[in-house]
């Protein structure tokens, strides 16, 4: 009962509360470990961005980089530019990480930016996009943006409708466009694309020492097993408590393949565009049909 009181709370808050709590929040979180963590090695990168389209475990990857761990071995503090009133041009101040970019790759490529900085753009199969972002807007997201009115419209629909409702109105957002837009650009140094199947699947340590290598920060090996064991989804599952409608789900790959028919592929194809499933590296058809 309680953890359903704290959800109905939370979706019900009017939005500008919400963002000065979740300021509030934050700043305390970085007061406290930037007093408590001492640092052991800092990184030689000014600013690093984590650049996401929606669904790609970025509450993930934004808890992953606030642990006092990551702070440790970067003296890098985290910065969530939603929560703040910032109007520099340069959307995160010196000397912090970027959490998160919902931008497409032309307006992060138009953002001044440190001669010194790494970025990194998740992406996801776009079909398990589809049905995480179906599940998580009808029943555990937080009333940002549209939810609320979009939320409306599918706890109306039977859900087959639902998907096709949502796949038209994620292309209309631009959300296929955005994931395009980062797999089809040049190749830059700075900037290193990771799929969410690798950053979540049998070589996690792997792909998230890779990861932060490329940002700069070097995390031992304990220490990096014990980060990835504090934040898996079984763990932060248990963190919202029994009962609760999880925003993390069950993270799988291929879930759409639950979900789809093929009137909803057929919308699917159309919505996203000519060869996207395959120009990110997914496999097109269902090897199981």
């Amino acid at each position: 009962m309680f953890n359903r009181t704290v959800m109905f709370a939370k979706q019900h808050t009017p939005n500008h509360l919400r963002v000065r709590a979740r300021r509030t929040l934050l700043e305390a979180h970085n007061a406290r470990i930037r007093l408590t963590v001492p640092v052991a090695e800092r990184c030689e990168y000014v600013n690093i961005y984590h650049c996401a389209v929606r669904k790609t475990a970025s509450q993930w990857v934004k808890s992953v980089f606030s642990d006092p761990i990551v702070y440790r071995h970067s003296g890098l503090l985290t910065y969530d530019p939603r929560y703040y009133d910032w109007r520099d041009p340069r959307v995160c101040p010196p000397n912090r990480i970027a959490l998160s970019l919902f931008f497409p790759k032309k307006r992060f490529d138009a953002i001044p930016k440190p001669e010194r900085y790494r970025a990194f753009f998740v992406y996801r199969d776009p079909r398990d996009m589809v049905v995480s972002s179906y599940f998580s807007t009808k029943d555990s997201h937080g009333p940002m943006g549209d939810v609320i009115e979009v939320r409306k419209v599918l706890r109306e629909l039977p859900k087959k409708e639902g998907l096709l409702f949502l796949i038209d109105d994620l292309a209309k957002k631009g959300r296929f466009n955005a994931l395009r837009s980062w797999v089809l650009a040049p190749e830059d140094e700075a900037v290193r694309l990771i799929k969410y199947e690798d950053l979540t699947g049998i070589r996690q340590t792997e792909e998230v020492d890779a990861l932060m290598r490329h940002c700069g920060i070097t995390i031992p090996r304990p220490e990096l097993e014990t980060l990835l064991d504090k934040y898996s989804f079984s763990a932060m599952n248990r963190k919202k408590g029994a009962g609760e409608v999880s925003h993390y789900r069950k993270g799988e790959a291929g879930d759409w393949r639950n979900h789809f028919d093929d009137d909803i592929q057929e919308a699917f194809q159309k919505a996203a565009g000519p060869k996207l499933v395959e120009r990110l590296g997914y496999q097109v058809h269902d090897s199981a049909a």
